[in-house]
């Protein structure tokens, strides 16, 4: 099957003259050919590739065979195999893809060499699961870092990359293309993104905050005193709006089935309530606002002379702001998970398993195990959802 996306050099025709089956895709884009493909694709098992041969697809037999084998995502590996004379430029060769690799694997332990090649195949079924996004060519990335969140069987296999016969400039833009690469990448970590740099600089900021708070500290020659202070008081108040921006970022992320199986997060969601934050906040709020107001009253009964006491001031407003952010956060948090009882619970559970056929078992009537559904291989049934979410019982009671 050919899936072609506006092009207009007669090669749809051509494909239809020999009996190729075109569809269609009205977005333009790398990743808009390949989702309008998948979507129309009728086999178990679906092997992409660029139509411009690169790609030798007398090779995908050894997908197949990875198949059979029970793997569900296989990738092309061009460094295992063999890349031809000016098949593939220097600097993607030795700078962009083998760096955009060892992100995706440090981010997310998916264990491949080369995340862009072109090449890969994946079942059907996988390929609902996933909820492909994007439409250009970080669709590569997408891909694979949603099927290596899933945990899916993933493998790799030695192929050959030819010089193109495209007979025109590649459509590909080597550092936007890279840059919209790095950025779906960060985009899906988080804890990379957002919590591990809040967490370094607030536990920085406050370091300094509790170390200088007794008063100046001298290393060599060198004397560290309130202005240092309070630029440990920045550098927490920093890090704790990033640490919040990065929960925002997770709820969101999850909740738009951008990050499946985050189980860690989903008995956080559970365990933790918007009250808790308000409580915690206010407690910090009111401590920090009550050693501010004792500091004034001190100030106001020696008749607002002359103020020596900064670092008090510096370590109580400390405590105010973040209780006040917390506060705030909370409850933009909850308005996140405002639906938590359904995305948490269910709706999310529901919606990554794949092809939506209707249940005839009635809701409400109880049963055992997912044997008993009239059809347990797309059930689409809430609770027999959760028996067959990744083949383990329900993590929710009959609440789900």
């Amino acid at each position: 099957m050919v899936s072609d996306n506006g092009s207009t050099d007669g090669s749809t025709e051509i494909a239809e003259l020999h009996g190729a089956r075109v569809v269609h895709a009205v977005s333009r884009g790398y990743g808009s050919a390949l989702r309008r493909g998948i979507e129309e694709a009728k086999g178990q098992f679906i092997i992409v590739g660029d139509g411009d041969d690169s790609y030798d697809f007398s090779e995908i037999d050894a997908f197949v065979a990875k198949w059979h084998e029970g793997y569900e995502f296989i990738i092309g590996n061009r460094f295992l195999g063999e890349i031809k004379t000016s098949a593939m430029p220097w600097h993607h060769k030795y700078i962009g893809t083998p760096v955009l690799s060892a992100v995706v694997n440090l981010f997310f332990r998916a264990g491949v060499g080369d995340i862009n090649c072109g090449l890969r195949g994946f079942t059907k079924h996988l390929a609902n699961r996933l909820d492909f996004r994007t439409t250009g060519m970080e669709f590569a990335s997408e891909s694979l870092i949603k099927a290596a969140k899933l945990g899916v069987r993933l493998t790799e296999v030695p192929i050959t990359l030819w010089p193109d016969k495209r007979g025109r400039p590649p459509h590909l833009r080597s550092f936007h293309d890279g840059w919209r690469h790095l950025r779906f990448m960060l985009l899906c970590a988080p804890n990379w993104l957002f919590l591990l740099p809040g967490a370094f600089l607030f536990a920085l900021g406050l370091g300094l905050v509790f170390w200088l708070f007794p008063g100046p500290r001298q290393v060599g020659k060198v004397i560290f005193d309130i202005h240092t202070m309070l630029f440990g008081m920045m550098f927490a108040l920093v890090g704790a709006q990033i640490i919040t921006i990065g929960m925002f970022a997770k709820v969101f992320s999850y909740s738009e089935r951008f990050a499946p199986n985050q189980l860690s997060l989903e008995r956080w969601l559970k365990r933790l309530k918007l009250e808790h934050g308000l409580i915690l906040g206010a407690g910090l709020a009111l401590s920090g606002s009550a050693g501010a107001f004792y500091l004034l009253w001190k100030w106001a009964a020696s008749d607002f002379g002359h103020f020596n006491d900064l670092r008090s001031v510096v370590f109580f407003s400390l405590w105010f702001f973040i209780g006040v952010q917390m506060i705030f956060s909370s409850f933009f948090l909850s308005m996140l998970g405002i639906s938590r009882g359904t995305y948490i619970g269910e709706k999310i559970l529901f919606d990554w398993q794949g092809p939506r056929e209707p249940c005839f078992r009635p809701p409400s009537q109880s049963f055992s195990s997912p044997s008993s559904c009239s059809h347990p291989g797309s059930c689409t049934h809430p609770r027999h959802r959760l028996w067959r979410w990744n083949d383990r019982p329900p993590h929710y009671g009959t609440e789900a």
